[in-house]
């Protein structure tokens, strides 16, 4: 075990005296986003309302708005629940999921002869254990498994690795339901290495050791070592990306469950380094979560309220800024955010991609519905699909993972 590494855990974090210089020491005032007064908690029972996935049949497709086509991308894979745009156009989906079948392979789409269309589809890394996140970076791909972030030798345009990885860095592996992913992301002058690690438990039930470097966003040398906590106190931080041009760190984070219909609202936020987010001893600001019993006040006061109240329960995980052209101007540097949906709300939520405008580098407005018809019967707790990554390619087109039938969506503008 290495113990330098350990001490750069939640668990180490949340235990040891705090350096007043890495946490923000006031809570932020709200912004004029999170206006809506949180439910107290236990205020409805938690509820267990799981979706069945039913599939696009008869036809039927995602809705988005008017002026957008909606296409079959592609189909076929088995849990298709990430995708990673190459600076070439390449794309990379990772099929994984927590199944005893979970494919555990990158599926490569390649434009070959680039008309505009992709013609190659390969197995382009197999044999992975949970993959997730990827990148491409000084002649390497990187892939973030559960457990550990390997990297391979990559020339731009290959279509399969067959090269032994080296595991740079071991990860907490698995976690509670799905924060078993592992996202990556790199800096924007590349010299680092940002990994979204989710929390084990639901709200430290398991007790905090259990929870030593999760619940963070780590940052790393592209080579594995130099390992630091960029943020900490964010249950589930999947999606990730930094504002089109800027520094700013943003993260789509998929909260916790089980204090009732309406807490805690998942949430889209701008990242300050070493700062702490609450979990699992507050939410969405200096809001003391009623099982931690009074812990860690001083953690409580200076947790940081998030930009962007996402709606309870929705899982979303997917996160991602348009920054290209062919949408209309509203869409220009706004977020992208896919919700995989809820299972621990008497009504469901989430299921859907939803739209947040930006203006100089804040966000400016609502979620908005972007891509819809994910919900089959409420009444009989049925959808046709599950919407998690979200990516923009070079067209301009926006990509969407459903993972539950196995098919990437894409929407267009309307020519």
């Amino acid at each position: 075990m290495n113990f330098t590494r350990l001490s750069f855990s939640i668990a180490g974090f949340l235990m040891m005296s705090l350096n007043p210089g890495l946490i923000a020491q006031k809570t932020a005032a709200p912004k004029k986003l999170n206006t809506t007064p949180l439910p107290k908690p236990y205020a409805t029972p938690s509820a267990v309302n799981n979706s069945n996935v039913t599939g696009w049949v008869d036809g039927k497709m995602p809705i988005a708005p008017e002026g957008f086509t909606v296409t079959k991308f592609a189909d076929g894979f088995q849990s298709p629940r990430w995708i990673y745009a190459a600076p070439n156009g390449d794309l990379f989906i990772c099929e994984s999921s927590t199944k005893p079948s979970s494919a555990n392979q990158v599926t490569i789409l390649q434009d070959s002869d680039q008309d505009g269309k992709y013609d190659v589809r390969e197995i382009f890394l197999s044999n992975q254990n949970k993959p997730f996140g990827m990148l491409i970076l000084d002649s390497f791909f990187y892939v973030a498994n559960t457990d550990a972030l390997v990297r391979y030798p990559y020339k731009t345009g290959q279509t399969h690795i067959s090269a032994t990885g080296k595991k740079i860095l071991d990860l907490p592996a698995g976690g509670y339901n799905n924060h078993w992913t592992r996202n990556i992301i790199a800096s924007p002058n590349g010299k680092k290495i940002l990994i979204s690690v989710g929390s084990g438990s639901n709200n430290g039930e398991n007790g905090m050791d259990k929870e030593v470097r999760r619940a963070n966003i780590l940052e790393i040398n592209p080579d594995g070592t130099g390992e630091q906590i960029y943020a900490a106190g964010l249950r589930n931080p999947v999606g990730m990306q930094f504002y089109p041009g800027s520094s700013t760190l943003w993260t789509a984070v998929n909260e916790r469950d089980e204090l009732g219909d309406d807490l805690v609202p998942d949430y889209m936020t701008s990242v300050k380094r070493g700062a702490f987010y609450g979990w699992p001893y507050a939410y969405f600001g200096s809001n003391p979560d009623p099982r931690m019993n009074g812990q860690r006040r001083d953690l409580v006061a200076k947790t940081l309220v998030p930009d962007v109240d996402l709606g309870p329960h929705t899982a979303s995980l997917g996160l991602a800024f348009y920054d290209k052209n062919s949408f209309p101007a509203k869409y220009k540097n706004g977020a992208f955010v896919g919700q995989h949906g809820s299972w621990n709300r008497s009504t469901f939520s989430g299921y859907k991609v939803v739209f947040v405008p930006f203006s100089n580098g804040k966000a400016s407005g609502k979620p908005e519905d972007f891509l819809t018809g994910f919900v089959d019967d409420v009444k009989k707790s049925r959808v046709h699909g599950r919407p998690v990554g979200v990516t923009v390619i070079s067209d301009g087109s926006l990509l969407v993972a459903d993972d539950a039938s196995n098919i990437i969506w894409q929407v267009s503008a309307t020519k």
